[in-house]
Order: C-alpha cells, then sequence, then structure tokens
C-alpha cells in the first residue's frame, strides 16, 4: 500500500525558493534582489518553443532574462529578470527520483539563479554545495 505524500502548493514552492535565494552569499542575495520569483504549473508553448522542448513534464525550471555577464551599460531596464519553478514536472520529478522537496527546490533555483550570473555548471555546482538545507 503506497502512502499519499502531501503535494506541495505553489505557496510552499515559493516560500522554499525564496529561503533558498536567502541563504546565497550576500554578493549572490544582493544581484538577485531585483529578480522575481514565480511558481507555475507548466510551461507555457512559447517558453517551450524558445527551449525547443515539447514535452512540458521535461522543464522544472527557467531563468528568462539578460545574464549579468551578457549586459552592457546600453542596456535598458525593461521587464526584470524572471526565475519560474514549474510546480507539476518538479512533482512528478519527486516522485520519480525521490529526491525530497527542499533539495530539488534549492537545485532547480540555484541552477536557475546561475543562469542570471551566466556561470558554468560547475560553478552552479560549487554554489548549491555551498547552500545547506
Amino acid at each position: 500500500m503506497k502512502i499519499a505524500m502531501h503535494e506541495p502548493s505553489a505557496a510552499e514552492f515559493e516560500a522554499a525558493a525564496a529561503a533558498v535565494l536567502a541563504k546565497l552569499p550576500e554578493v549572490f542575495r544582493r544581484e538577485l534582489a531585483g529578480v522575481v520569483l514565480r511558481v507555475e504549473e507548466f510551461a507555457t508553448d512559447e517558453q517551450l518553443d524558445s527551449l525547443g522542448i515539447e514535452d512540458p513534464w521535461e522543464l522544472t525550471g527557467l531563468y528568462e532574462g539578460v545574464a549579468l555577464t551578457e549586459r552592457s551599460q546600453w542596456d535598458s531596464e525593461g521587464l526584470p529578470p524572471v526565475i519560474t519553478l514549474f510546480r507539476q514536472p518538479l512533482l512528478a520529478e519527486m516522485e520519480e527520483t525521490g529526491v525530497t522537496f527542499g533539495a530539488l527546490v534549492r537545485h532547480v533555483v540555484i541552477h536557475e539563479a546561475g543562469h542570471h550570473f551566466g556561470l558554468s555548471d560547475d560553478d552552479m555546482h560549487a554554489l548549491e554545495d555551498s547552500v545547506e538545507d
């Protein structure tokens, strides 16, 4: 018999993601202050198309914005950068992999925040390792 687990709500995902950002080193927190954090059930067709992804279950998080390393002094402020977590694919990944809610949210948020800084995958892993649950 399988015991039903509580599925975290969008508000719980958002709170967990904000907690991850709050635990980042000060230099990262300061630069992420203007980044909007959202939780959606799934990516939109436009978001999937922009990445060449067909299956909405394959996308757990997305950074939309211009990385700090790619900005110039002539870039207009425009819309703020956005980190979006996709709740249903994250819930499915938790179910499939057994990864805990906190660990999965930490991984996805830090990965997407890493795009804001133009970090390599190795740098993102090092940053993730520096943030405890």
